[in-house]
This record gives structure tokens, sequence and C-alpha cells, in this order.
């Protein structure tokens, strides 16, 4: 059997309200060597059926693939396992684009000269939302061969964007599994991928990101949009080590984005202390001066954030207690 050039990846939890928008997207696109890979992550409603009738009338292969609930990450990781496509291009279960979508990725990964083409992982297009209006910001040219890294730091691209990457190198980035982490930042892959291989970015609208869905958002990639998911442990874990990664691996940029830096070590110290870790470990986890620097300064803040999200009481009444003798301490030496 001849494999097809494209796997369409769609993870999905409990969505089959919205799944049909990739399935009608599908079955309209204009180029057709795609197959369709389903990772289902511990669904309780009707989406296995859902596409099992889809299995028996689409011209195109559907493969399904049902775990227990385990995150996105793990999901996105048995999909490029399972893929039998060179080009990996995700479509989340809530989501759709254009019927030339594939038609338009085809022609800008062929106009990458094939001596170069080693360089890239492949091309990344702009997101409109459902009323035909663009999400984020355009690429500084049209196209852009860049890195992840340097379109959201030097050029201060923002929003959704969309694009595929090679399956093989995919496969050497694979997102990290711990137990109990049902979450990680997608930016973790995209950010080790940026350090070794180009993108061409492409100032297109091809993918339709729906905003204000009536049923809710996608819960695998919006996980953290809410104070409870943010105190979560599960979720924690996650947004710690990938805010660690941030301030390690990232902080060459740190001249163009010192406020978001700063955000990030914010961020690892608020994410760190929901996952149990202790601030006198934290600083010993960051290896450049520079990011600890940002550590040092951003410790009120971050622990004011994980105080405030966990309603620790009993923590705070510590503190302040602990506070409340050391300045009766301070004013007896007097």
């Amino acid at each position: 059997m001849n494999k097809p050039l494209f796997t369409v990846f769609t993870p999905t939890f409990n969505r089959a309200h919205t799944l049909h928008r990739v399935y009608d997207s599908l079955r309209v696109q204009t180029f057709r060597d795609f197959e369709w890979v389903i990772v289902d992550d511990g669904s309780s409603d009707h989406t296995s059926e859902l596409v099992k009738r889809w299995e028996r009338e689409a011209d195109f292969p559907i493969r399904y693939f049902y775990q227990e609930n385990r995150g996105k990450h793990v999901a996105f990781n048995r999909g490029v396992r399972e893929a039998n496509g060179e080009l990996f291009l995700p479509l989340d279960s809530d989501d759709a684009c254009i019927p030339t979508a594939l038609e338009r990725f085809v022609y800008h990964w062929e106009n990458i000269p094939l001596e170069k083409r080693d360089a890239f992982t492949g091309v990344c297009a702009l997101c409109m939302d459902q009323n035909g209006k663009l999400v984020g910001d355009l690429f500084p040219f049209n196209p852009t061969d860049s890195d992840s890294m340097e379109i959201r730091y030097r050029y201060k691209v923002k929003g959704e964007k969309w694009g595929f990457n090679r399956k093989d190198i995919l496969m050497r980035f694979p997102f990290p599994e711990y137990e109990h982490m049902k979450f990680i930042l997608e930016g973790f892959v995209w950010d080790y991928i940026a350090r070794v291989f180009k993108t061409r970015f492409i100032n297109e609208l091809l993918r339709i990101y729906y905003t204000q869905d009536p049923k809710g958002s996608d819960q695998l990639s919006r996980a953290l949009s809410n104070i409870k998911d943010a105190a979560s442990e599960k979720y924690a874990i996650g947004a710690s080590i990938y805010y660690e990664f941030l301030l390690n691996n990232n902080i060459r940029w740190v001249q163009y984005d010192v406020l978001g830096f700063f955000m990030y070590a914010v961020n690892y110290i608020r994410f760190s202390l929901h996952s149990r870790k202790m601030l006198r470990e934290l600083i010993k986890r960051i290896y450049d001066p520079r990011g600890r620097m940002l550590f040092v300064a951003a410790v009120p803040l971050g622990m004011l954030l994980y105080l405030c999200e966990s309603k620790n009481i009993f923590f705070i009444h510590r503190v302040f207690r602990k506070g409340k003798i050391m300045l009766s301490t301070i004013l007896r030496k007097q």
C-alpha cells in the first residue's frame, strides 16, 4: 500500500458535537493524498459510533484509536507513532479548514528548493475565525523562512497559527510523558524543533479557528483557561516543566521581550508551587544568570498568584505568623 503524503491528525475528548467540522473539511479537500488519524483521549460521548459511520462512507482512510484519558500531549505522541504520512498536520476537533488547505500546503512545501528542504520541518499558515476575520498577526514577509522563536520574540507575531511538520522530525522530539501529568504547553516541542530546523511561514488563511463556541472551548488544548485548572497538580506539572525549559533554553531572546521572560519566571514559580516543589529547589534548576535574576525578581508575584489560586489560607497564616515573629525580633533588638 502506498503511504499518503499527509496524515491529518485530530486528538479529541468528548467533542462529538464539533468533530464533524474536521470531517466535512476533509471530504471537500482538493488534494486527496491524505489519511485522517483520530486519537480519542477517553471520550464518554458517542465519538466512536460517529467515527465508525464515517469510516464506512468516506472515500479517504480514517484510522481511529482510543486510549484512557492521559492528556493531549500523550494523544499527540500516539498520533505521530501511528501516522503513515510523511507530513503530519494536526487539526483540532472543534476546528475546520478551507477546501484548498492541503493543496496550498503542498504548493509551498514544494516551492522550497529540494537541496534546502532537509533544513525545514514544515510550513505554517494563518487562521481565521468562523466569520472570515484574521486571528492573530501576519508574518513579517510572505514567505518568511524562520523558526518559532524568532517569529515570537524578534518579530512579535502572536495569535493562532496552523501548520504541518515532517513526521521523522516529530519522532525525534516527542512530548515528555510523566505519571499524573495531563497537560503540557505545545510550545515545548515547537521550541525544541526551532533550535535545529526552519519553518516556512506563509500569509494565507487556511484554518478556521472557531471562537466563542457556545458549548465551550476544547478541553484538551485550553485546559488552563481558569483558576481551577491552573491550581490542579495534573496541569501544573507540565506547565512548570515548560516554563523551566523557556528560562533555560530561550533566554538568549530575553533582550527582545524582557517582560515576557519575567512572566515566564512568575509562571515557573506559580506552577512549580502548585506541583508541590520548594522554592529553594527551583532556582537551582535555572542555569543561566539572566534567568536566575528574573527568578529572584519574580518570587513575590509568583507566590501571590499561587496563594490566590490555591486559596491556601493555612499557608498564608504561617507566612504571616513567621513574618510577625521576625518583625518582633527585629524590634526587640533595636
